[in-house]
């Protein structure tokens, strides 16, 4: 009987959190959400896209608790405008760019292919949501290929739609995160070229609690929760630094 209330009390306080999470992290967010739920008891209701879109609907009044950002910026800019908990924010991740292809073979291993000439589209996300899209564009500059590419540029609005254009053969090749293509326990498809982080700026990707979640002990917990041990393990498995 004791055990049985005790199971009672504690479902009694377990609640439900609303997070927007940036489109690289949906794979890895979704893994963590079960260890978080057997952890706690609480659940996760999750909506994934690009940082940018995320920000213009907090802006208008989304009751996202808690945002997973594919920058540090976003959540800097959402405190600064009193949207997000000061103090909150912090880095559970940080990202790795890659060229991938869906073609076995044709990405080699130092990104030879970009000045080839054997594609015609290059998906990247729209640059000005998405921090995996301006950090695309940094390569090609970094390659002196901007000028040379920017006519065979396919824009996604955010990298999941990017990785579905090469995936579905819409492109050749595209700049996506590594957790999409080197899923943990499941064969690569393609080819990729994991992209030198001197190439771009680091893409440093940030946790914040946003207001409507202040007071929510489940959006605490889950901030907590992505500092532990076993969060940052999932998070090491499918690529990302720490």
């Amino acid at each position: 009987v004791a055990a049985l209330l005790g199971g009672l009390a504690a479902a009694s306080r377990a609640g439900e959190v609303l997070v927007a999470v940036a489109a690289n992290f949906a794979a890895p967010m979704a893994r963590l959400a079960e260890g978080f739920t057997a952890a706690s008891g609480h659940t996760l209701k999750t909506s994934a896209g690009s940082t940018g879109k995320f920000y213009s609907q907090i802006l208008a009044g989304a009751p996202f608790e808690v945002l997973l950002a594919a920058d540090d910026e976003t959540p800097r800019k959402l405190i600064q405008q009193g949207l997000a908990v000061a103090g909150s924010n912090f880095s559970y991740a940080v990202g790795q760019l890659v060229l991938w292809s869906a073609q076995p073979g044709l990405v080699d291993d130092q990104g030879a292919v970009l000045a080839s000439g054997k594609f015609s589209k290059l998906a990247i996300a729209n640059p000005k949501l998405a921090p995996y899209g301006r950090a695309a564009l940094e390569v090609l500059k970094a390659r002196g290929l901007s000028d040379a590419l920017g006519p065979k540029l396919v824009t996604a609005e955010s990298i999941a739609q990017a990785y579905q254009f090469v995936a579905t053969g819409n492109a050749e090749l595209g700049f996506v995160a590594l957790s999409q293509v080197a899923v943990p326990g499941k064969p690569v498809v393609g080819s990729f070229w994991r992209v030198p982080n001197k190439l771009h700026g680091e893409i440093r990707q940030d946790a914040v609690l946003l207001q409507p979640g202040a007071s929510s002990a489940a959006a605490a917990a889950l901030l907590a929760y992505l500092k532990s041990a076993p969060a940052r393990a999932v998070i090491q498995a499918y690529g990302y630094g720490l």
